[in-house]
């Protein structure tokens, strides 16, 4: 065999087939790589997103025991009604003044805690605003309803109203516990709704103590931010503002000498 045929049988066709494995290789290789990332990112979506259903799913138990408690008590006040009448008349009969006089305030101070809460809403919205005022009162905290209409006038689904005003109440009565713990002396919490040019407009201001910058910035757009402190998992916040963002609304809060202010207004009609 002469050199020339030697050299012809080491023709680089030969490391063809071997070139198109690496080839192969690499690709697949790639491929699963990429496969594997979108699993993962997908994962961490889902579970971010089911930790959102299970944190609402359990605000939705809560307050449809917190209903079922207002309904009670609205009952129970029905029943005993024509009962204290008997006993202030009595009192008056008997020249009893100044001990009626008490009776009948404290009677009128138990309805009026019912009353602030139920007037032309849906069930469900008095059992969360029954519940958060009972609990605000409970802590002595200055808690006030100041609607110019009924809450459920808002173009919002009753799972929607019940989470946007249960974190709203929560993180204020929170706020508001903090700082009495501090200073010893009674906070705040005012809770407005009314009206305005084809607007509906929220408003939630309390006493606060001082918040982080880093968690100002931040506050209502991301999970794990929140006013709170540590032991909580900031998702009240972002839930509220997913719900003024599916509302096409506008969310804006301010922070200013230990008063903490979120205003939220939505248009009248739904998008």
């Amino acid at each position: 065999m002469d050199e020339e045929n030697i050299c012809g049988s080491f023709s680089p066709d030969f490391l063809t087939p071997l070139k198109g494995g690496v080839i192969m290789y690499w690709g697949i290789t790639i491929v699963v790589g990429i496969l594997s990332l979108y699993l993962l990112i997908s994962r961490i979506s889902t579970s971010k997103k089911l930790k959102s259903l299970l944190e609402e799913a359990k605000q939705f138990d809560e307050q449809r025991a917190q209903f079922n408690e207002t309904f009670r008590i609205v009952r129970s006040e029905r029943h005993d009604f024509l009962k204290h009448v008997s006993a202030i008349h009595f009192m008056l009969e008997n020249g009893k003044n100044e001990e009626a006089k008490r009776y009948l305030d404290e009677l009128v101070e138990g309805y009026k805690e019912t009353n602030l809460s139920i007037k032309g809403e849906r069930g469900v919205v008095v059992g969360i605003l029954h519940q958060m005022y009972r609990k605000a009162r409970a802590l002595n905290i200055d808690i006030v309803y100041d609607f110019d209409l009924p809450l459920s006038t808002l173009p919002l689904s009753d799972q929607q109203i019940i989470a946007l005003i249960g974190n709203l109440l929560s993180n204020g009565i929170d706020a508001c516990e903090e700082w009495q713990k501090k200073y010893t002396q009674q906070s705040f919490l005012t809770l407005q709704f009314f009206k305005r040019s084809g607007l509906f407009i929220l408003q939630c201001k309390n006493s606060s103590l001082p918040i982080p910058a880093d968690v100002l910035d931040h506050l209502f757009v991301n999970f794990g931010k929140t006013t709170k402190g540590e032991g909580h998992e900031g998702l009240g916040t972002k839930l509220i503002q997913d719900i003024i963002d599916e509302s096409n609304g506008f969310l804006d809060f301010v922070y200013k000498e230990e008063e903490f202010t979120v205003k939220m207004k939505i248009p009248a009609i739904k998008g």
